[in-house]
């Protein structure tokens, strides 16, 4: 996954990257800045995994109600699969091992891109997005695309290599999380993609880091 800019607000922590040059990201494994200011999490090597987080943790408590944290990406997918790590068995999406996949200690909120089928995560394809609570088995999860003003679906191939835009919104009043995604220079849509409710109160430690994950299983991908 190569992305070219992050938003991120919370609050009064909200920071912005329009391309991440001289940004102080953490970065670890195979995550790197390119030379055009990209983040490349991973580069097609087979069983790698790359991380970059936000260096210092943001608060998501004691936000006014009707409007607790948002979060906007625009990225750019390369060809083939993504997925994440931390000890993570390749394949997890590196957001947790096979040991500890789903316990409540995990203390993770995830929005999913996904390439790959995993059957024993009962992933619907192996082209979708999802919203993921302390595991990979996902809360809610929809195949790739977004839907136009008429409310008509237009599927979305997150191989193609294309640049692609996702949001990530979360509500205080109805704990409702929102994942929405759109080819670049679209507008966001105003019917998000999936949703799904879930207090993240009760799920995030306070404060918590915010950042991009990724891994490349044995069909390889590159992640920017």
């Amino acid at each position: 996954m190569n992305s070219s800019v992050l938003t991120f607000g919370a609050g009064d922590d909200q920071f912005v990257f329009s391309g991440f040059s001289g940004t102080n990201l953490t970065l670890d494994d195979m995550a790197t800045i390119t030379p055009d200011g990209l983040l490349e999490l991973t580069n097609g090597t087979s069983n790698l995994k790359g991380h970059a987080f936000f260096p210092v943790p943001v608060s998501f408590r004691g936000l006014p109600q009707p409007e607790l944290p948002w979060l906007g990406i625009c990225h750019r997918t390369e060809q083939r699969p993504i997925h994440r790590a931390g000890g993570a068995v390749l394949g997890q999406l590196g957001l947790t091992n096979i040991d500890d996949d789903g316990n409540a200690s995990n203390h993770i909120f995830a929005a999913e891109i996904d390439t790959i089928q995993n059957i024993e995560f009962q992933d619907i394809d192996n082209n979708h997005v999802g919203v993921d609570i302390n595991g990979l088995h996902s809360l809610e999860s929809h195949p790739a695309g977004y839907y136009d003003k008429d409310g008509i679906f237009h599927a979305m191939d997150l191989i193609s290599g294309r640049v692609m835009q996702a949001w990530v919104d979360y509500g205080g009043d109805d704990a409702q999380i929102n994942v929405t995604i759109a080819p670049i220079g679209m507008s966001k849509p105003v019917k998000p993609l999936v949703s799904a409710t879930c207090n993240l109160k009760d799920v995030l430690m306070e404060p918590s880091f915010v950042g991009f994950s990724s891994t490349c299983n044995k069909s390889s991908t590159t992640s920017n």
